[in-house]
């Protein structure tokens, strides 16, 4: 099965992405969720799942955050509320597995899926996103409302004393009703508003969150401002007197200005690794996974196998990527061996047998285990 966007991925990219929303009848025809209600609620009651539960309607909704007792889910009314779990897909294989229909984006920018299960009537309310999000409906039928019309991309106001953050206001410009299969893409800064038509309705979340230039510059600067020894300092060795001791001078602030702009000068392949570091670390749950110090080493672990068969895989729960410089796994450089493509490891999809590493002999599979990115499968 192959995803259908109604035209080609170039023609999508050049005309609608980022730009204006797009309904794609049967995107994934016949597409089924391979995570039932039931499943979906026992997850969101599992530690270290992110998970809410929003009730109410209009512009009146409450929140609930996990991870929830068994007995929440017994004490929900009919309908009017809305569980949503958010990086299904790093706890589910098969829910990773649609990712691969998104090959054409790159991977460093999906930021992860979210399922949201809803009764009849459930909503979240009429909101604004600031992140590209494909909305693939997977069981039940649910309303879309978008307002993309005149004055709707300028600063936008939400609504006070809501623990949901609403938009103030939402003049709906288009309607559409998605059944299984449907999928509606929306650009940044779309206002929408989904209501769920019948219960038992299901809705996947592809979403593509960009990180903000504030969350760049701030991880970017804590990082150089490490790297710096505590003796370099402001300095002046050219001093001239003063005719005004209170007065920052013009030099003052040139030297200031200066030794700032050195600090954070970067060659190329210094921000290409400072950006590998820190957008496979950006929002991830790979810090849960990590083994600690005290954790059985990989080599210690292999060797308690024996002749039993194994192989090590990819965690989901972590972002991967690479350059030409190496591979980048939850925040971390690893620099592979040419018989491992960091490529083929950075898909996701990578299954390293015994004979594999055995020739690789590369240390670097040792710190990947012990940061908790390989898993045995």
């Amino acid at each position: 099965m192959q995803l259908n966007l109604g035209c080609s991925t170039l023609h999508f990219l050049s005309e609608f992405w980022q730009k204006k929303p797009l309904l794609v009848r049967q995107a994934l025809p016949g597409f089924q969720s391979s995570v039932t209600p039931a499943e979906l609620a026992g997850l969101a009651c599992e530690k270290g799942v992110e998970a809410r539960i929003i009730q109410g309607q209009g512009k009146r909704f409450s929140v609930s955050h996990g991870p929830f007792a068994e007995k929440m889910f017994r004490q929900l009314p009919a309908s009017n509320w809305t569980l949503l779990v958010q990086s299904v897909d790093q706890w589910d294989f098969e829910v990773a597995a649609l990712l691969q229909h998104f090959a054409f984006l790159p991977r460093w920018r999906i930021e992860d899926i979210m399922i949201s299960y809803a009764s009849k009537g459930g909503s979240v309310g009429a909101h604004v996103d600031q992140y590209d999000v494909f909305l693939l409906q997977a069981a039940g039928k649910r309303r879309w409302a978008i307002d993309s019309g005149e004055g709707s991309s300028g600063p936008r106001k939400y609504a006070l004393r809501s623990e949901v953050k609403l938009l103030q206001r939402f003049k709906a410009t288009e309607s559409f009703d998605l059944a299984p299969g449907d999928m509606l893409y929306l650009p940044p800064g779309v206002g929408h508003h989904g209501v769920a038509l019948d219960s038992d309705c299901m809705t996947f979340s592809i979403g593509l969150r960009a990180p903000s230039l504030t969350e760049m510059l701030m991880d970017f600067a804590a990082e150089r401002a490490e790297m710096l020894p505590d003796s370099q300092r402001y300095s002046d060795p050219d001093l001239a007197p003063r005719t005004d001791a209170n007065a920052i001078e013009t030099t003052d602030i040139e030297r200031a200005r200066g030794l700032m702009q050195q600090a954070l000068a970067l060659d190329s392949d210094e921000f290409a690794n400072w950006f590998g570091r820190f957008i496979t670390r950006y929002r991830s749950l790979s810090v849960a996974a990590r083994r600690g110090n005290k954790a059985i080493s990989l080599d210690a672990r292999l060797n308690s196998l024996g002749a039993n068969p194994w192989v090590l895989q990819p965690d989901p729960r972590f972002r991967w990527a690479y350059t030409k410089h190496g591979l980048y796994a939850g925040g971390a450089h690893f620099v592979l061996s040419e018989r491992v493509s960091a490529k083929l490891l950075a898909s996701g999809i990578a299954r390293l047998d015994w004979q594999t590493l055995a020739q690789a002999e590369c240390a670097e599979f040792e710190k990947l285990y012990a940061l908790g990115a390989l898993v045995l499968a």
